[in-house]
């Protein structure tokens, strides 16, 4: 149990500065995971309340004991992060001071090799976030076509070996479905040549990855997150959004650009007639890594990236209690 409470999760003292937290304020961690930053979010609370989202019914039911200290502040909501705006309406909000999202696979889910998430240990193909949620890995690596799969391991894996990993996949399961995940190591290993089997990376981390960001819907999820957080936060309040991979950082970099975005006419137009000014700020310019310290102490941090924004308007909750 001690080792719950040791777990450092990724920039916690930055998150916790960009978040700016107000004793008396409404947070939401909208990617509870292992509850590491909202231990201690919660602990800075005291008549504040702290909303705590998650797909994963194993991360809610364990973070009644680690937050079990602070559960008269805290309230539990099963539901995927992109629907923030439907979370705090359902609650009676009127707006929150500030929502923080770790976008990064939690610990507990790639540690858990039943979860199908990991390439080092043998699992039934699953990789659902929800595990009442419909697609699996199973029906993608089996039921999606030649090009889908081409595409999505070459769009969100990066996956320089797309057209011989996609095709090996459909050769293989010609003869009979693939249900585990060494089984597809095995198969994504098959199809690549020998020099990047020999690369420091694990040859097949960024096929799992795309298959894991397919199934889940996670870059689409990040999208409509980013659309719908804005408008309910605050005047004041913080949005912080930390990143693993260059994909999501594009989304969340764009989107917070877009609400940052003043006046919209044309650059000819002699004086402004659309009237639209910015929804945020950004409070960094560029995205706050994580320092060598913890890197070494945490190698999953090496890849993340924080960008906060804070809002310069009212929430829209607000305005229609209001």
């Amino acid at each position: 149990m001690e080792q719950v409470f040791t777990h450092r999760p990724v920039l916690l003292d930055e998150c916790i500065e960009g978040l700016n937290i107000k004793p008396d304020g409404i947070y939401l961690d909208g990617t509870l995971g292992r509850a590491g930053h909202s231990r201690e979010i919660a602990r800075r609370l005291t008549t504040g309340r702290l909303i705590c989202v998650d797909r994963d019914d194993a991360a809610l039911e364990a973070a009644k004991d680690r937050l079990h200290d602070w559960m008269d502040r805290v309230t539990l909501v099963h539901r995927n992060f992109d629907q923030v705006g439907e979370i705090a309406l359902e609650l009676g909000l009127e707006g929150v001071d500030g929502m923080l999202f770790d976008l990064g696979v939690s610990s507990p889910q790639l540690d858990d090799g039943s979860r199908g998430f990991s390439y080092m240990a043998d699992a039934p193909l699953d990789m659902r976030m929800d595990r009442s949620e419909g697609t699996t890995a199973a029906d993608v690596v089996n039921g999606w076509s030649q090009d889908e799969l081409k595409r999505i391991l070459f769009q969100y894996g990066e996956e320089r070996y797309a057209p011989q990993i996609a095709a090996a996949i459909v050769r293989a399961r010609a003869d009979k479905p693939i249900e585990t995940t060494l089984e597809l190591v095995d198969i994504i290993k098959s199809a690549m040549p020998a020099r990047a089997l020999k690369e420091k990376q694990h040859p097949a981390k960024r096929s799992f990855q795309a298959i894991r960001i397919a199934v889940n819907d996670e870059l689409a999820s990040v999208e409509r997150m980013i659309k719908s957080a804005v408008p309910v936060l605050n005047k004041g309040g913080r949005l912080a959004v930390i990143t693993f991979h260059s994909l999501e950082d594009r989304i969340v970099k764009t989107g917070f650009a877009e609400f940052a975005r003043g006046c919209t006419c044309p650059p000819d137009f002699p004086v402004c007639v659309c009237g639209k000014t910015p929804d945020v700020k950004l409070v960094n310019r560029k995205p706050i890594l994580p320092s060598e310290r913890e890197v070494e102490e945490n190698p999953r941090a090496r890849s993340a990236k924080l960008r906060v924004a804070e809002k310069l308007k009212d929430s829209s909750l607000r305005r229609e209690h209001g």
